[in-house]
């Protein structure tokens, strides 16, 4: 099989449309505002006062007076909860394996405010963190996966007796987080084992996440490993990996999700705002649902401009059967809107698969990708949008993006007068 193609010429006027300019504008992100920082290695927090144990067995409380170290992976157990007052700061030892791990039947508790958000970030010094300076925090939860075992062990070296995930109970609670930062996760554990910044195993939809921000991540900033929890004003700013991953069979709605890419930092292996598989081929898949996401306002952005846009990937990996629905969203400085795998082997698998509409898109290359012999109703999957007639570089696109301190990824009003209706 050839690749096909499928350019960006194709152009369909539509006076009746139905897509709604207002509503690709009406998007001021007013939500971003008082509790993130798009410039944490500037930061100076306060020196740890108070050592975080590394088992949590009973009900534990942390409070904004004081500053915490948290040194090796530290699990809470036992069905404890460990609850984290608004405002705490929790510096994380870049000198050992570093993690908190909810272990399937304890909770977390990390309710912020948007003045003042909880924030885990790296024990080095302003100007020397990078990604990677510590692992994450990882999610076990006892909701539905499609692997044939139906539970698993979450990736990485961890104790096995707090390592399980799956269940059941896709209507379990077991985190509540919202105006929370993560910065500078995704520590390499060796060359086939990286944690993300925050890693969601089998979560029901009874928890309650949103407003989350992950800055620098080594990894993946958000996984989503099976369950159908709903979440909502998620920020990845600037991973090596994916910024969004999904699998094991994923069911659930995101709105109000932002990923910021640049061309120069990426995975060797690929990397994506949005990766999607319909489930895990080494674990194998059973008759359950294939991983199944609709996605409502985002703004997917890579930072590239036509002296490096040849540097970057597509927006979207689909791959085994994933099923994706995006709308109302904006996709900026990538070389394609969606890449699909050989999973998808005709023109029927993928369009009920995947639909974009009422978004604009802004891309240098193939619309999109796909393993199938040239067929011009590929295009269809993209209609009722907007796209530019040939690239843009991303400050000629959005209001403030290269703003180190306080970006804007709004968009720019001049844009009608380079966009198309398709």
């Amino acid at each position: 099989m050839k690749l096909a193609i499928f350019p960006l010429a194709f152009l369909i006027f539509l006076p009746s449309i139905l897509l709604s300019q207002n509503t690709i504008n009406d998007n001021p992100m007013k939500w971003m505002k008082g509790w993130t920082n798009f410039d944490p290695n500037h930061e100076t927090y306060s020196s740890a006062d108070e050592d975080i144990p590394t088992i949590i067995d009973q009900d534990s409380y942390l409070t904004n007076d004081m500053t915490y170290f948290l040194s090796g992976n530290v699990y809470v157990t036992n069905g404890a909860t460990l609850t984290i007052q608004e405002g705490t700061v929790i510096r994380c030892d870049t000198e050992t394996a570093t993690s908190l791990i909810i272990s399937k039947g304890s909770k977390l508790i990390a309710r912020g405010l948007s003045g003042q958000p909880i924030v885990f970030t790296s024990n080095k010094s302003p100007k020397a963190r990078k990604s990677g300076d510590w692992g994450g925090i990882i999610i076990a939860g006892s909701g539905t996966i499609n692997s044939p075992s139906e539970s698993g062990i979450i990736e990485g070296d961890f104790m096995p007796q707090y390592s399980l995930y799956g269940g059941k109970d896709d209507n379990e609670m077991t985190a509540i987080m919202t105006y929370v930062r993560i910065e500078y996760a995704g520590k390499k554990i060796n060359q086939s084992k990286e944690l993300n910044g925050l890693s969601l195993y089998a979560i029901g939809k009874n928890s309650i996440l949103n407003n989350i921000m992950i800055s620098h991540s080594a990894d993946d900033s958000f996984e989503f490993f099976g369950g159908a929890v709903n979440m909502n004003n998620l920020i990845s700013y600037k991973a090596k990996d994916d910024d969004f991953d999904f699998t094991l069979g994923y069911r659930g709605e995101l709105y109000n999700i932002v990923a910021v890419r640049h061309p120069y930092i990426s995975d060797a292996s690929g990397s994506y705002s949005i990766e999607i598989d319909g489930y895990d081929k080494k674990l194998g898949f059973t008759n359950k649902t294939l991983s199944s996401v609709r996605i409502k306002d985002a703004t997917l952005i890579n930072l590239s401009d036509s002296g490096n846009y040849q540097h970057t990937a597509a927006a979207i990996s689909s791959k085994n059967l994933a099923r994706l629905n995006v709308t109302n969203s904006r996709i900026s400085g990538y070389a394609n809107v969606v890449k699909f795998d050989k999973s998808y082997t005709s023109y029927a698998d993928l369009e009920r698969s995947f639909s974009l509409e009422n978004s604009i898109f802004n891309v240098h290359d193939t619309n999109v990708l796909v393993p199938l012999e040239a067929k011009s109703e590929v295009q269809k999957l993209l209609k009722y949008n907007m796209f530019t007639t040939q690239f843009r570089n991303v400050s000629d696109f959005f209001e403030k993006p290269l703003d180190s301190k306080n970006p804007k990824f709004t968009l720019k009003q001049s844009r009608d007068s380079y966009t198309v209706m398709q």
